[in-house]
């Protein structure tokens, strides 16, 4: 009885070393798709080349002359916008400043507004300091 029980011991390990040296097979649902999440999906379209008037914050403009703190501001407080152009029809916005948009306006796009750019209400103060 000794020897069976023994005999039965031995192989249980033997069955056992076998499965944890044994390769792994791969998921046949994960074979040849690609992760990607939404942030990098944006990446790929125009967000990442100019600023995005839907999804920047503020400190983004102050590569633009005549735009950071103050027409920055009026962007992102009037935001979502359908396409760029409608950065000219902000109210309160003088002469001077229509013109700096005009002049600026090759460097932005209009995007579809993302939740995960625009939680928190960061796009006036992101915390940068």
């Amino acid at each position: 009885m000794k020897r069976l029980i023994r005999l039965l011991a031995v192989l249980c390990v033997c069955v056992g070393l076998l499965g944890w040296v044994a390769p792994l097979q791969p998921a046949l649902a994960n074979e040849g798709v690609e992760l990607k999440n939404s942030f990098d999906a944006k990446l790929d379209t125009e967000f990442g080349k100019k600023i995005d008037i839907n999804n920047t914050n503020v400190r983004a403009f102050r590569k633009y002359r005549g735009m950071y703190p103050t027409l920055a501001g009026l962007i992102v407080q009037n935001a979502p916008y359908e396409n760029v152009e409608d950065v000219l029809e902000i109210p309160s916005l003088s002469e001077r400043q229509k013109q700096i948009l005009q002049e600026n306006l090759k460097y932005f796009t209009a995007t579809d507004p993302e939740a995960f750019l625009n939680e928190g209400d960061d796009r006036i103060n992101n915390g940068i300091y």
